[in-house]
Protein backbone atom coordinates (compact mmCIF):
# COMPACT_ATOMS: atom_id res chain seq x y z
CA UNK A 1 0.00 0.00 0.00
CA UNK A 2 1.38 3.00 -1.02
CA UNK A 3 2.65 5.59 2.27
CA UNK A 4 0.86 8.93 2.36
CA UNK A 5 4.52 10.69 1.81
CA UNK A 6 4.58 10.05 -1.73
CA UNK A 7 1.93 10.34 -4.51
CA UNK A 8 1.52 7.88 -7.29
CA UNK A 9 3.69 9.52 -9.76
CA UNK A 10 6.21 9.47 -6.90
CA UNK A 11 5.70 5.89 -5.61
CA UNK A 12 5.99 4.58 -9.49
CA UNK A 13 8.74 6.74 -11.35
CA UNK A 14 9.03 7.30 -14.96
CA UNK A 15 9.36 3.43 -16.03
CA UNK A 16 5.70 3.53 -14.46
CA UNK A 17 6.22 0.51 -12.02
CA UNK A 18 9.79 -0.70 -9.69
CA UNK A 19 11.30 -3.67 -10.67
CA UNK A 20 10.08 -7.07 -9.29
CA UNK A 21 11.32 -7.77 -5.96
CA UNK A 22 12.80 -11.03 -5.26
CA UNK A 23 11.21 -13.55 -3.66
CA UNK A 24 10.20 -13.15 0.09
CA UNK A 25 10.93 -9.08 -0.09
CA UNK A 26 7.48 -7.98 -2.04
CA UNK A 27 5.92 -6.53 1.39
CA UNK A 28 8.78 -4.24 1.94
CA UNK A 29 7.84 -0.51 1.65
CA UNK A 30 9.49 0.44 -2.38
CA UNK A 31 8.93 3.95 -4.17
CA UNK A 32 10.88 6.58 -6.76
CA UNK A 33 13.23 8.74 -4.72
CA UNK A 34 13.41 11.85 -7.47
CA UNK A 35 16.78 13.35 -5.48
CA UNK A 36 18.68 9.94 -6.04
CA UNK A 37 16.38 8.96 -9.49
CA UNK A 38 16.22 5.76 -8.91
CA UNK A 39 14.01 3.01 -6.84
CA UNK A 40 14.59 2.83 -3.70
CA UNK A 41 13.95 0.38 -0.99
CA UNK A 42 13.32 1.58 3.47
CA UNK A 43 13.34 -0.51 5.48
CA UNK A 44 12.31 -0.52 9.02
CA UNK A 45 13.57 -2.14 12.52
CA UNK A 46 13.55 -5.74 11.98
CA UNK A 47 13.47 -5.81 8.44
CA UNK A 48 15.65 -6.50 5.27
CA UNK A 49 15.98 -6.36 1.82
CA UNK A 50 18.33 -7.80 -0.58
CA UNK A 51 18.07 -6.50 -4.59
CA UNK A 52 20.14 -7.85 -8.17
CA UNK A 53 18.16 -4.79 -9.71
CA UNK A 54 19.90 -1.28 -8.82
CA UNK A 55 17.93 0.02 -6.25
CA UNK A 56 18.65 1.55 -3.09
CA UNK A 57 17.95 0.42 0.32
CA UNK A 58 16.86 3.59 2.65
CA UNK A 59 17.02 3.13 6.76
CA UNK A 60 17.21 5.42 9.73
CA UNK A 61 18.82 4.00 12.77
CA UNK A 62 19.33 5.35 16.49
CA UNK A 63 20.60 2.73 18.69
CA UNK A 64 19.98 0.28 16.27
CA UNK A 65 22.96 -1.24 13.78
CA UNK A 66 22.43 -1.58 9.72
CA UNK A 67 24.95 -4.02 8.06
CA UNK A 68 25.20 -3.21 4.09
CA UNK A 69 26.47 -5.92 2.73
CA UNK A 70 26.98 -7.08 -1.34
CA UNK A 71 28.59 -9.59 -3.60
CA UNK A 72 31.35 -7.10 -4.71
CA UNK A 73 31.58 -8.95 -8.24
CA UNK A 74 27.74 -9.58 -9.20
CA UNK A 75 26.65 -6.60 -7.77
CA UNK A 76 23.35 -8.14 -5.45
CA UNK A 77 23.38 -7.08 -1.98
CA UNK A 78 20.70 -5.83 0.68
CA UNK A 79 20.96 -4.09 4.08
CA UNK A 80 19.28 -5.12 7.76
CA UNK A 81 18.08 -3.29 10.41
CA UNK A 82 18.03 -4.86 13.60
CA UNK A 83 17.58 -3.35 17.53
CA UNK A 84 19.29 -6.71 19.78
CA UNK A 85 22.05 -8.57 19.31
CA UNK A 86 21.47 -11.66 20.49
CA UNK A 87 18.38 -14.02 20.06
CA UNK A 88 17.71 -16.91 21.71
CA UNK A 89 19.71 -20.15 20.48
CA UNK A 90 17.65 -22.48 18.59
CA UNK A 91 15.84 -19.86 17.07
CA UNK A 92 14.89 -19.30 13.08
CA UNK A 93 15.43 -16.62 10.58
CA UNK A 94 12.68 -18.28 8.74
CA UNK A 95 14.20 -16.85 5.38
CA UNK A 96 11.68 -14.02 5.23
CA UNK A 97 11.43 -10.44 5.84
CA UNK A 98 9.61 -9.65 8.71
CA UNK A 99 10.47 -12.38 10.74
CA UNK A 100 10.29 -11.51 14.76
CA UNK A 101 13.47 -12.82 14.45
CA UNK A 102 15.35 -11.16 12.12
CA UNK A 103 14.78 -7.78 15.16
CA UNK A 104 18.08 -9.76 16.62
CA UNK A 105 21.52 -9.35 14.88
CA UNK A 106 22.96 -12.66 14.82
CA UNK A 107 19.17 -13.63 12.71
CA UNK A 108 19.17 -10.38 11.12
CA UNK A 109 23.32 -11.33 9.35
CA UNK A 110 22.60 -14.58 8.84
CA UNK A 111 19.52 -14.13 6.97
CA UNK A 112 20.61 -10.99 4.91
CA UNK A 113 23.57 -12.86 4.11
CA UNK A 114 21.86 -16.61 3.26
CA UNK A 115 19.11 -14.75 0.91
CA UNK A 116 22.59 -12.82 -0.74
CA UNK A 117 23.52 -15.89 -1.26
CA UNK A 118 20.35 -18.39 -2.65
CA UNK A 119 20.04 -15.27 -5.27
CA UNK A 120 23.32 -16.00 -6.91
CA UNK A 121 25.76 -14.44 -4.77
CA UNK A 122 29.38 -16.02 -3.52
CA UNK A 123 30.37 -15.77 0.28
CA UNK A 124 34.21 -15.35 -1.01
CA UNK A 125 32.67 -12.04 -3.13
CA UNK A 126 31.24 -10.65 0.10
CA UNK A 127 32.23 -7.54 1.90
CA UNK A 128 30.37 -5.49 4.16
CA UNK A 129 30.13 -1.90 5.77
CA UNK A 130 28.08 -1.26 9.06
CA UNK A 131 26.36 1.76 10.50
CA UNK A 132 24.53 2.84 13.73
CA UNK A 133 24.92 1.80 17.11
CA UNK A 134 24.09 5.69 18.72
CA UNK A 135 23.92 6.42 21.94
CA UNK A 136 21.29 8.83 21.77
CA UNK A 137 19.59 8.38 25.05
CA UNK A 138 21.19 7.81 28.40
CA UNK A 139 19.21 4.22 29.39
CA UNK A 140 20.02 2.85 25.65
CA UNK A 141 23.68 3.39 25.81
CA UNK A 142 24.13 -0.45 26.56
CA UNK A 143 22.30 -1.33 23.54
CA UNK A 144 23.66 0.43 20.88
CA UNK A 145 27.35 -0.79 22.59
CA UNK A 146 26.30 -4.08 22.39
CA UNK A 147 25.02 -3.73 18.84
CA UNK A 148 28.54 -2.49 17.81
CA UNK A 149 30.68 -4.82 19.81
CA UNK A 150 27.86 -8.24 18.18
CA UNK A 151 28.78 -6.80 14.71
CA UNK A 152 32.29 -6.51 14.99
CA UNK A 153 32.57 -9.66 16.56
CA UNK A 154 30.19 -11.14 13.79
CA UNK A 155 32.00 -10.33 10.94
CA UNK A 156 35.67 -11.19 12.40
CA UNK A 157 33.98 -14.23 13.21
CA UNK A 158 32.54 -14.92 9.55
CA UNK A 159 35.72 -13.76 7.87
CA UNK A 160 33.77 -11.03 5.51
CA UNK A 161 35.80 -8.48 4.34
CA UNK A 162 35.12 -5.33 6.28
CA UNK A 163 34.99 -2.25 4.45
CA UNK A 164 33.93 0.43 6.92
CA UNK A 165 31.81 1.50 9.52
CA UNK A 166 30.24 4.75 11.61
CA UNK A 167 29.34 3.91 14.53
CA UNK A 168 28.61 4.67 17.89
CA UNK A 169 28.88 8.90 18.80
CA UNK A 170 25.50 10.44 20.34
CA UNK A 171 23.57 10.92 16.59
CA UNK A 172 20.83 9.04 14.86
CA UNK A 173 21.79 8.50 10.91
CA UNK A 174 20.21 8.23 8.08
CA UNK A 175 21.69 6.14 5.49
CA UNK A 176 21.12 5.24 1.84
CA UNK A 177 22.67 2.18 0.45
CA UNK A 178 22.98 1.35 -3.09
CA UNK A 179 24.49 -2.50 -3.45
CA UNK A 180 25.24 -2.53 -6.96
CA UNK A 181 28.13 -0.34 -6.64
CA UNK A 182 28.77 -0.49 -2.61
CA UNK A 183 28.41 3.26 -2.27
CA UNK A 184 26.95 4.52 1.10
CA UNK A 185 25.64 8.11 1.73
CA UNK A 186 25.46 8.77 5.61
CA UNK A 187 23.73 11.42 7.45
CA UNK A 188 24.31 12.21 11.26
CA UNK A 189 20.48 14.11 12.12
CA UNK A 190 21.38 16.40 14.23
CA UNK A 191 17.83 16.13 16.14
CA UNK A 192 16.88 16.78 19.55
CA UNK A 193 13.85 14.63 18.65
CA UNK A 194 15.75 11.25 19.97
CA UNK A 195 12.73 10.13 21.80
CA UNK A 196 10.80 9.92 18.82
CA UNK A 197 13.93 7.97 16.81
CA UNK A 198 13.92 5.24 20.01
CA UNK A 199 10.23 5.09 20.18
CA UNK A 200 10.10 4.44 16.33
CA UNK A 201 13.04 1.49 16.29
CA UNK A 202 10.92 -0.37 19.65
CA UNK A 203 7.68 0.27 17.85
CA UNK A 204 8.29 -0.74 14.10
CA UNK A 205 6.41 2.47 13.37
CA UNK A 206 6.85 3.55 9.36
CA UNK A 207 8.75 6.60 9.90
CA UNK A 208 9.83 9.44 11.89
CA UNK A 209 7.23 12.23 12.78
CA UNK A 210 10.08 14.68 13.34
CA UNK A 211 12.08 16.44 10.81
CA UNK A 212 15.41 16.68 12.20
CA UNK A 213 18.21 19.14 10.73
CA UNK A 214 20.27 17.17 8.09
CA UNK A 215 24.01 17.12 9.03
CA UNK A 216 26.36 16.95 6.41
CA UNK A 217 26.73 13.55 3.97
CA UNK A 218 29.31 11.33 4.11
CA UNK A 219 30.64 9.26 1.56
CA UNK A 220 31.50 5.34 2.54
Amino acid sequence: MPSAQFDVSEKLGPAGHPPRALRGFSKINRYWDKYHKIYAAKILPGEYYVTMHGEMIVTVLGSCVSACVRDKVFGIGGMNHFMLPIGEEGGSSSNTWNSAATRYGNFAMEALINDILKNGGRRENLEVKVFGGGMILENMTDIGRKNISFVRDFIKTEGLDFLSEDLGDIYPRKVHYFPQTGKVLMKKLRSTHNNTIVDRETSYRDSLESKPVEGEIDLF
